[in-house]
């Protein structure tokens, strides 16, 4: 239970610091609306406008991992480094860069393999990063090392300038 609460705070602390908080323009609060059902929700279903496996945010503007790590190469050497795989392979089936890459991190600091890390946290019956570090290396301290990939990704995946 908590580290499935940590991995839901690191993922939002990731997506935070990449800019994918929605804040209106003018930075003041949204609303002013009536009351009632939201343009283009159905009940059970809620249409945000974005493909399901596509970041959002101003740093990655709705493009695909792929395009994301063509135009950071380095960060692309980085992940082919951690994982022994390349970048764009390595990749897929994560819902935003920020989860692909903390994943290599764990993968190298524990000495896990990267396919195996990965079959654990995409996919059907997916775990968060958290729980699959706990239950591949149960003598770990899941929570720790979840917390430093996530701070290497942030580190790396953060926009430059």
């Amino acid at each position: 239970m908590k580290t499935s609460t940590l991995f839901v705070v690191s993922s939002a602390l990731v997506l935070f610091s990449l800019g994918a908080a929605a804040v209106p323009p003018g930075g003041g609060p949204m609303g002013g609306g009536m009351p009632g059902r939201m343009p283009g929700a159905t009940p059970g279903h809620l249409d945000t406008g974005h493909a399901p496996d596509r970041p959002s945010g101003p740093q990655s503007e709705g493009r695909s991992i792929g395009d994301q790590l063509a135009d950071n190469t380095k960060l692309s050497s980085e992940i082919k480094e951690l994982t022994g795989t390349a970048a764009q392979q390595a990749c897929t089936g994560f819902r935003n860069l920020g989860s692909c890459v903390a994943a290599a991190h764990v993968s190298k600091n524990l000495g896990i393999p990267f396919d195996t890390l990965r079959s654990k946290v995409t996919g059907s019956g997916a775990v968060s990063l958290g729980q699959a570090i706990h239950e591949l290396r149960p003598d770990t301290d899941a929570k720790s090392a979840a917390r430093a990939a996530t701070r290497q990704a942030i580190a790396e995946v953060k926009p430059r300038g």
